[in-house]
Parts: structure tokens; sequence; C-alpha cells
């Protein structure tokens, strides 16, 4: 466990932390919760100096308890309106929310307990790091305000809230029901029994609480000044006078109603202690994470290993009930036969965290992806997308070819193939644009912004032709021989705006000239690119390599193009989602994760070992407390990356049913899948040079392996120099 408590706590507090962590397992222990919290600050970790006053971007993770891809996330509130509420610099603490995600949303119902008359405006707590911890399913953390020690823990739809008390004080709980990351539209909390209180708070979802005290409540009532309200709940002192030290609160929600919140408790939580609870937690999560067994290496690198892989499933998160409702696109409740998920972040974690989750939790990618054609059929017909991406296709198509088989991918395609086809909203920005040109344009002008919105066209360009290329994978799977022909045709179009001159992908104005205004080191939010630069958006077309390759003079030109894209300085641009840099590569931001490839691509795989090693020992445990990442995690597509990474595989084109192999970090690396088939990966040799692979009993030719070996062939010997 991270950040054990002081001696000072209250030696009731000790115990059952003592009890929790004995229930570690040999995995769980080495999970430290708080990796990413931090911020970097330091012109040598951010590549610039600083002169924004706004924080530069975290990685935007939050450290409370949580189950894998659960509906309930409890963790502290240390500032709203940023990322996932929790920052390791900040010093105070204003509640403990129940859903998180780490993308500036959610916070879904804050409650902190108190002590003594409060201020709307002035009720939050300071706390130390000294006296906070946390491991899988767990956190705790003293509030040195009201001198109550604050410890928690969750099941998959349930929050356990329990609070140690300075003895002889008057108990109270503070909600702030008006406040969320999100616009809080409406909300409701009334007491429903004697120790019993129910509501709702609707802000990015309507979510329904059913608590349980073990203190009887005496009243909740609203307390207001010029500018905020809260409601304070507020408990009765036992008969005898003496106010019980311990508040506990056992806490069921749904996304449906109140009764089916009060269902979910009474299924999940309601006749279990807090020690229970907490070994619970612990155990599911050693159960995932023995899923990858490492051997080899330093404690530091299985801490990042086990942090990065318990990080990665964390989103997206249940929204169905333990009796199968769920509120629909619609706002109707259904009740299915699948677990209903959340959106995942598509532009962000479709490059390697929703593989990792079809090989390790098949289950849970299935039911994602249900859950997202039944979202797509209930809102316009067209597939989910997230941000400017519309990258569902390529998750569809890369569970499908992996083996998934209990969705149903004819209506998926339908849904894939209107986002491929169909103008309108819900689909693709700038279809039609697409369609008719081959590329989308980009207006011609100077001195833009880094932060000015545009249309990102040459990122939608390059990402679309790659949708089309994994919607004409199942386009041929069903036999659909027409839109197969005419999306792979149209899987080239990235081509259209490779600038020869020049050597990057550049800008087209509408009758097709370049952009004038054109520097490659300028980073920008969403001019021709999106939150990048021209160095940073090379080399992306994974479907075609052979193509995109032959774009260049030659081999040598390639090679030349990215030692200058790993040595060319930064020049020194401040954007709060650019840091982490080798030369121009940017790994504190996903569009450039696939480039350290290409070297392999041209037989100089030992040039991708050098980068991948460097990113890895620098780039994960930064900063001065050595808990902040390179940029922001986006829901698991940062971690996902050291987890394939540091096994020796990548989904390089994760559409593909294939990895890039590279030489792993660890000694060796064991898969169980959930057929309890086995996957060994062994390294040979301390070198960056592979000299040789052996999968199975065969010599391998080349560096990719087939998702059908990873099931079938048991082992794989990577030799290196």
């Amino acid at each position: 466990m991270y950040k054990i408590l002081n001696n000072c706590l209250l030696s009731a507090s000790i115990c059952l932390l003592t009890a929790c962590s004995l229930s570690s397992g040999s995995l769980t222990g080495y999970v430290n919760p708080f990796l990413g919290t931090a911020t970097l600050w330091n012109p040598e970790d951010l590549g610039y100096v600083r002169k924004m006053k706004e924080r530069t971007w975290g990685a935007e993770v939050f450290p409370g308890a949580s189950l894998p891809n659960a509906m309930v996330q409890l963790s502290p509130v240390t500032k709203f309106r940023s990322g996932a509420g929790y920052q390791y610099e900040d010093t105070v603490i204003y509640g403990f929310s129940h859903t998180n995600k780490g993308h500036w949303n959610l916070l879904h119902i804050p409650l902190l307990p108190v002590t003594g008359a409060i201020s709307p405006d002035n009720y939050c707590s300071r706390f130390s790091h000294d006296r906070e911890s946390a491991k899988p399913g767990y956190y705790q953390v003293f509030l040195e305000r009201y001198g109550i020690n604050a410890e928690l823990t969750a099941t998959l739809r349930c929050a356990y809230h329990k609070y140690t008390y300075p003895e002889n004080v008057e108990k109270e709980l503070i909600a702030d029901m008006k406040r969320s990351n999100n616009r809080v539209s409406e909300w409701d909390i009334r007491k429903a029994g004697k120790n019993i209180f129910t509501g709702f708070q609707n802000a990015e979802g309507k979510m329904y609480f059913y608590a349980v005290s073990n203190c009887e409540i005496d009243d909740i009532v609203q307390v207001k000044d010029g500018k905020h309200e809260v409601s304070a709940v507020k408990f009765r002192s036992n008969k005898n006078g003496k106010k019980e030290q311990i508040l506990e609160l056992k806490i069921g929600f749904s996304f449906v109603s109140i009764e089916n919140a009060k269902t979910n408790l009474e299924s999940e939580m309601i006749h279990k202690t807090f020690t229970q609870v907490c070994r619970e937690a612990d155990s599911i999560w050693e159960k995932l994470l023995s899923k990858i067994v490492v051997e080899g290496k330093t404690k530091r690198e299985k801490t990042i290993f086990y942090s990065c892989l318990y990080r990665s499933f964390l989103w997206p998160a249940l929204r169905s009930d333990i009796n199968g409702d769920y509120t629909d696109a619609k706002g109707n409740t259904v009740n299915g036969e699948f677990r209903y998920y959340t959106d995942p972040s598509f532009w962000d974690d479709y490059r390697n965290k929703l593989i990792l989750l079809t090989i390790l939790t098949p289950d849970v990618a299935t039911d994602i992806i249900r859950s997202i054609t039944d979202r797509g059929e209930k809102q316009g017909g067209y597939m989910p997308t997230f941000f400017h991406g519309d990258h569902a296709s390529v998750f569809v198509a890369g569970a499908y070819l992996r083996g998934l088989r209990g969705f149903d991918l004819a209506r998926a395609y339908k849904l894939m193939l209107k986002n491929s086809m169909v103008s309108g909203r819900g689909g693709r920005p700038y279809l039609d644009e697409y369609i008719e040109n081959g590329w989308i344009a980009e207006k011609d002008t100077v001195n833009v912004p880094t932060w000015d919105e545009y249309k990102a066209a040459v990122t939608k360009t390059l990402e679309y032709a790659y949708d089309d290329y994994a919607t004409a994978l199942i386009a041929k799977i069903l036999n659909d021989s027409d839109s197969y022909d005419m999306l792979m045709k149209r899987s080239k179009n990235y081509k259209n705006l490779f600038d020869p001159s020049t050597g990057f992908w550049r800008g087209r104005i509408d009758n097709g000239n370049w952009i004038k205004d054109f520097d490659p080191y300028y980073p920008y939010f969403a001019y021709m690119y999106r939150e990048a630069n021209a160095w940073q958006s090379l080399f992306f077309a994974p479907h075609d390599t052979e193509g995109m390759l032959a774009l260049y003079p030659n081999i040598k030109a390639v090679e030349n193009k990215l030692d200058s894209l790993f040595s060319e300085p930064w020049r020194g641009y401040e954007a709060h989602n650019m840091t982490g840099f080798i030369g121009n590569y940017c790994h504190g931001n996903q569009p450039d994760h696939s480039v350290p490839y290409v070297y392999s691509l041209i037989g100089k795989q030992e040039k991708t070992q050098r980068i991948l090693d460097s990113i890895m020992n620098r780039f994960y445990d930064m900063g001065v407390e050595k808990l902040a990442y390179a940029g922001m995690d986006d829901a698991g597509e940062m971690s996902s990356w050291y987890v394939f990474n540091a096994t020796g595989l990548y989904t390089y084109s994760p559409a593909d049913p294939e990895y890039i192999i590279s030489v792993p970090l660890f000694d060796k690396v064991k898969f169980t899948f959930d057929n309890k088939t086995q996957f060994t990966i062994t390294k040979k040799g301390n070198g960056k040079k592979i000299t040789d692979i052996v999968c199975g009993n065969n010599i391998l030719k080349g560096l990719f392996i087939t998702h059908d070996m990873l099931l079938n062939d048991k082992n794989l010997i990577i030799t290196t120099e």
C-alpha cells in the first residue's frame, strides 16, 4: 500500500488499515494509484519554460477506490472543473465523488464529512500526503480541519464510506449537490428513513443513490449563502448521549432509479463489513492483474507496469444495474441481456487500450460493443464517435478478428458503414468533402494561435482513411464486395495530403493548393493537425505500410526523416497537452505513438528499441515526486502503451489481429487468457537488436505475430544482442 499512514492516526483506523493491507495480493502490492496524479512543472521535464498561468495538463487520473470498469469511482476532489478532480499539488479536499473518467467531466454526488458550523463556500479541509494512502479498491486520507480519518472502498455499483470522527463531536455530512465537473441541471436529496437518505444528481447522466448509515439521521437541511448552497446531513447522538466515533455509509447507485440503487446496494454490499469489501476488491484486482505475470527487472519497473495495467481497466464504466436495467440513448429504461457501458474514449484508446480489453477481458469488450451498437441505433443510426475521431470501426474490426463473437456484427457494421458514407449529425464531420475530394480542406490563413479551433483537416483525412480500411475488413467478412472495394480505394486517401517537397502531410485549401503558412515545428490544437505539429503527424498509415513508405524517394530518406523527428529539438512552444519530448516526438499526446515502429518496418529495429526503452524509462514516473506521466492518460491509452511495449508487443494496426514485436522490458512475460490458455514471452540476451524470434517450434520471419499465434503457439522466444 502506498503512502502508509503515520503513527498519529487513531488506533481503530490503523487496525482496519492493517487488516486491509494484509489482504494485498502479490501483484496489487505493486500498484500505486497515485502514479499519474502529479503535474510537471520543471523545464527539464516539460521540454520548455512555462509562461502561461495555467498549469500544464498532467495524466489527469484519480487515486480513489474502484473495481475494473465499474459504475462507481469513489475518489477525492481537490479541484472542480479540472481533469479527474484530483491534483497532487493541491492541499484541500472538497469531497469524495462517485464517478470519474479523468477527462474534465463527471464527479457525481460529492460528499464530505464535517464537524461544526460551515459555510457553503468554505467547507473544504486541508490534507497532507503524509496522511494519505491508496491501493486498488481502497483510499484513505486524514481531514485535518475536522480531525476525521476517511476511508473508502467500493463494489461495482456501490460505495462504502467509513469516517472516524474525534470523540464527542456532532457528525455531519456535506452533500454538494449543485456541483460536479459538469453543469448540474437538477438534483434532490432527502431523508427516507431512520438511517436512510436518497436522491439524485443530473450531471452528464442522472445518477440516483440510496444511502444507509450506521447512525440515525436527525435532519437534512440546506445551508445557503449569496453564492452557493449545500445540503447538510445531520446525525443524532445515541440515547446515552455519547456520540459514536465512527460513521459508516453504504451507498447504492443507479442511472435508472432510486429503487434500483437500493437493489444494487442490497445485492452487492448491505451485509458486508468495510474490511470484507476492501479485501474482495483487492482479490478482484489481483485476479485481473495476474493475467499478465512478469519476471525480472526491479521493483520500479514492476510498479510502473502494474500501475499502468491497473489504470488501463478503469474506463469505460458500467451503467447497467444488477437486474439488467439501464437508461438508453432515448432516455428509456431498458432491460438488456448484456452489461451496458459508457462510450470508450475512441480518439485515444482505439490505438491500444481497447485491444488490451479485448485480450484480457473479452466479455467486457463484447458488452462494450453491444452497448455502442445499442446506443448508435438509437441516436441517428451512427456508431458513436468521440472528440474528433471515428474509431469504433477499428475497435469492432480488431475485436471480431481476434475472435470475439458475442455481438451482432451485421448490426454494428450497418452503423459503421453509415459513419463512412452518410454525412450528418453524429457521424464524421466534413464527410461530404472527404468523399468528394479525397481529403478535407483547411482555411488558408496566417499566424494561427495554437488553441484556435479549425477542422484538424490533415489528421481527420489520415484517420478517416484508416477507419475506411477497418470498415472494409468487416465488409469483406459480410460479403459486401461493393462497399469493400470502395472503402479500400478510399483508404488510400491519406496520400492526397502528402507534400513530397517537404516530406510532411500538409494542409490543402479548397482549390487544392498547399497551405502557405507552413511551419512543421509549430503545434496546433486543430489547425491542420489535431493536438500536434507536422512532425508528430508523420507516418500514420498503419494499414498500408508499403504505400506509405513509397511516398519517399527511398528507404534511406525515410530513415533520415525519422532521425530528424527524434533529434530536431523542440522549439520551446508551450501547449498544455504537449510534454515529454524526444526531439519533436511527443509522448505526452497520442498522435505519434506508433511512429517509433516505422524504424522496424525499414529494417532498423534496433533504432525502434532505443526509442521505446527511452520512453519507458523516462516518461512514466516523472517530476519531483516521481508521480507524473509525460502527458494525459486519456482513459488508459498512455498506460496501455506501456503495458504492451513492456511485454514486447504492440498494436501497430489495431484493426488487424496482429502485433509488432520488440524487445520486452522483462525477462519473462506470461499471459493467461480467459480460456486458461497461456502464452509466454521469453527474452534472451540484453541487447537492443533482435537476432532471432521463435514462436512455438517455428522461426518467425519478420516482426509481426498474429493473435492466433498468441492463443495457440504457447511461447515466443526473442533473442537479442
